[in-house]
């Protein structure tokens, strides 16, 4: 199962695949949602849902909800784990605003952790000498051992074409 970050649809919108112009990758989404193939959990589902836009929209949709939201609470030592060990969560130097500057990334890196099966879908790039609360999500989920790719991987894994 792929767990799909923020940043995956907010590209998507903004840059490939506009919601009002392409409307087939949103209903895929949606279908691999419905196979369970695409998850969203609940911590990255509230982000998109916070925003008053078209994705925003989208992402309330009751439809679209029952589709792509993991229905799975974090388990609260697995996001301390990936605080500690993705994060340096345990540094001397790790500060509040770090934390704060982590935001939601160490809930999705946790459910990873939960199941090793399940593979983080982002568009951050690894930059594995960034510290602490600027650490990127590919660095906390390689040091935390969760598998992950980008959303081109998952695309294709998942074979999305626009000729069906």
């Amino acid at each position: 199962m792929y767990l799909i970050d923020a940043n995956v649809l907010i590209t998507a919108k903004n840059l490939y695949y506009p919601l009002d112009r392409i409307p087939q990758f949103w209903e895929w989404l949606i279908d691999m949602g419905e196979a369970g193939n695409i998850k969203m959990p609940r911590e990255i589902h509230d982000e998109i849902c916070e925003r008053d836009n078209p994705l925003g929209d989208w992402a309330r949709d009751d439809h679209t909800k029952e589709a792509l939201l993991l229905l799975e609470d974090p388990d609260p030592a697995l996001v301390q784990r990936v605080v500690q060990h993705g994060y340096e969560g345990d540094h001397p130097d790790f500060t509040d605003g770090q934390l704060e500057n982590i935001g939601r990334d160490a809930f999705i890196v946790s459910y990873g952790l939960a199941d090793t099966s399940r593979v983080i879908v982002t568009k951050e790039v690894s930059a594995p000498k960034k510290r602490m609360g600027n650490r990127k999500i590919p660095d906390a989920c390689n040091d935390c051992g969760v598998n992950w790719c980008t959303d081109w991987d998952m695309y294709s894994a998942l074979d999305f074409n626009l000729r069906r």
